[in-house]
């Protein structure tokens, strides 16, 4: 018989799920109606509040979900939801092999469809592999839609009108087609054979509770089905966990909120917590809950407990913890080696960290996880990293990105965090750009617009400060003047004639030059410049009609060696087409002569 055969079902873990979604899609209104269902449901105590989490036992969860539940085909013991949700949040939820939660609900409002955070929710599920299933949530909005509370979907659609269904299926399949269109096959759960190859969709409401049974339904089955041997831990064992949150709490200090998923913890423990600096090693003070859910109005919101086994949420207390960061992993030591437990903390916080280059922008996360999904996103727009760290942006961080040689980079890309008032005066001060938002691609988005305007600039400046190439003509019966200076009437072929520019003629591949644009009238009217197609008067200094220069001669503007290189290769996709036409015949003769001009 083999050891999992013979273990006791007590080391079944329960199963960790994140929510996550759309802003105003309703997640925390999900969450509320099953926490809110678990407790009408269970018997008083039932349901355990941990610290950032939900623990819903299977014979609440068998109650919640009537015949779809029957608790004899369960080994599970129920399901642990994460109560914090959103994307930031699951990222932060982190164990060794990647994202902590072992299933997810990606919610996506019925009306709305897929939102920005929908799409980078998808994109960070699918990088982390973590197993999922829609929930096509707010059905009771569909217009004409007849409630009718905490049924399963199949009873309550089936008593809709057609029209109402009609609309509601319009909606759904968009979703099924959305999910597509990322490049994954979807249907309604109750339609998909293999939830290892096809995304199951739920529709259900936050607010009526219809389709709530069938949620629950599907993630125990998938928990059961795909995750039991997963779930096989040593409860015993000494303590594996994830930082949620770091939090002073009064009268303990500085606190961190762990999510515990393998072994116990107990409160004469050694850990060993991720720092910013060096994993710290310290000893636990106290081990907090929070009162019973009947309780959590009472001034000591937390009561303390001598050791919690995995899963849960709990609030550890224990010196030196000002240091420790939001996604880091917690061990505890116990019977085990010290150093061997800091090394394997420091492996694993040198899985997340990031690349970073001798030059680049400044990039500040709320926690690792999604420091790490920044760094993912920033490498995939090919924008270079000189620093990454958890944390608010502060004026040690200014100083970093005001000494970067490239203005472009004299920048903070910040997501989810504050930019306190002391960096923000530094910042304005030092001429350093701060780009934050709680979503990671609009503050991408932001960052790249930007450049991009910058670049623009940039090139307009240079453009402002270089000679632009031109080709023009002395008009016949146009001479106006014959030296001191020449005023000629002339037409411009290509490019753009400019006053003040050295003007050269051509015999063979021997440029001569004849003089300097002195002036350009347009209708008696002083111009800076003439562009191709145009006739003006133009007052040459230096040569004489008749001498140097006749009617009808070709004459072109002289371009500075540097200038026309510029132009050739930097600003080639800048200047009109025609102008574009007269850089490359002059270049085209100069380098019948010396063929490395201007390269």
């Amino acid at each position: 018989m083999s050891d999992t055969d013979t273990r006791d079902p007590t080391s079944l873990r329960t199963p960790i799920v994140a929510v996550l979604g759309h802003v105003d899609h309703g997640k925390t209104s999900l969450l509320d109606k099953i926490r809110g269902s678990a407790v009408i449901e269970g018997e008083a105590g039932a349901i355990t509040q941990h610290i950032g989490a939900t623990a819903v036992p299977l014979d609440v969860i068998s109650e919640i979900a009537g015949e779809l539940v029957d608790p004899d085909d369960f080994d599970l013991p129920g399901l642990l939801f994460i109560d914090t949700p959103g994307h930031h949040s699951f990222t932060t939820l982190r164990s060794r092999g990647g994202a902590l939660a072992d299933i997810a609900i990606l919610v996506v409002d019925v009306n709305d469809g897929f939102q920005p955070q929908t799409l980078e929710a998808l994109d960070i599920l699918k990088r982390s592999q973590t197993p999922f299933i829609v929930a096509a949530n707010k059905i009771d909005t569909v217009p004409g839609w007849n409630p009718n509370e905490d049924s399963p979907i199949n009873a309550t659609y089936d008593a809709q009108s057609d029209r109402v269904r009609q609309t509601l299926d319009t909606s759904l399949y968009e979703i099924i087609g959305n999910l597509s269109d990322e490049g994954l096959s979807a249907d309604l759960y109750w339609r998909v054979q293999n939830f290892q190859r096809n995304i199951g969709v739920v529709p259900v409401s936050a607010m009526t509770g219809e389709g709530v049974p069938d949620l629950l339904a599907v993630m125990m089955g998938l928990s059961q089905r795909y995750m039991k041997e997963e779930m096989e831990i040593d409860v015993a064992g000494p303590g594996v966990g994830t930082v949620l949150e770091v939090k002073e709490e009064k009268g303990f200090g500085t606190t961190i909120d762990t999510v515990l998923y393998d072994g116990t913890i107990r409160a004469d423990d050694e850990l060993v917590v991720g720092g910013m600096n060096e994993p710290i090693v310290t000893d636990v003070r106290a081990i907090l809950q929070p009162r019973p859910l009947a309780e959590i109005r009472t001034e000591n919101r937390f009561e303390k407990v001598d050791s919690v086994s995995a899963a849960a949420g709990v609030k550890v207390a224990a010196p030196d913890l000002a240091d420790a960061m939001a996604g880091a992993p917690v061990r505890v030591v116990r019977n085990r080696d010290r150093q061997e437990v800091i090394g394997e903390v420091e492996a694993e916080l040198a899985d997340i960290a990031v690349d970073t280059a001798d030059n680049g922008v400044v990039v500040k996360a709320d926690t690792l996880g999604s420091l790490e999904a920044m760094a993912d996103a920033l490498e995939e727009a090919e924008v270079p990293i000189v620093r990454a760290e958890v944390g608010d942006i502060a004026p040690r961080d200014i100083s970093v990105a005001s000494t970067a040689d490239e203005h472009k980079e004299r920048t903070i890309l910040g997501f989810n965090v504050d930019v306190l008032s002391d960096a923000e005066q530094r910042a304005e001060i030092d001429d350093v750009r701060l780009f934050t938002d709680d979503v990671i691609y609009q503050v991408i988005d932001e960052y790249e617009t930007f450049v991009e305007e910058m670049e623009r600039a940039q090139q307009d400046t240079v453009l402002d400060n270089i000679t632009r190439p031109a080709r023009f003509r002395i008009l016949p019966d146009h001479v106006f003047r014959q030296n001191d200076p020449a005023v000629v009437g002339v037409e411009v072929n290509s490019g753009t004639l400019q006053n003040n520019t050295f003007v050269v003629s051509w015999e063979g591949n021997e440029p001569t030059r004849v003089g300097q644009v002195k002036g350009i009238q347009e209708q008696g009217e002083d111009v800076d410049e003439a562009r191709a197609g145009e006739r003006v008067s133009v007052a040459i200094d230096g040569p004489t009609v008749g001498r140097q220069i006749e009617e009808d001669d070709e004459l072109w503007t002289e371009l500075p060696e540097k200038h026309a290189k510029i132009l050739e290769q930097e600003l080639a996709s800048e200047i009109p087409g025609d102008e574009l036409e007269a850089l490359n015949m002059y270049l085209d003769k100069r380098r019948k002569r010396d063929p490395f001009w201007g390269k």
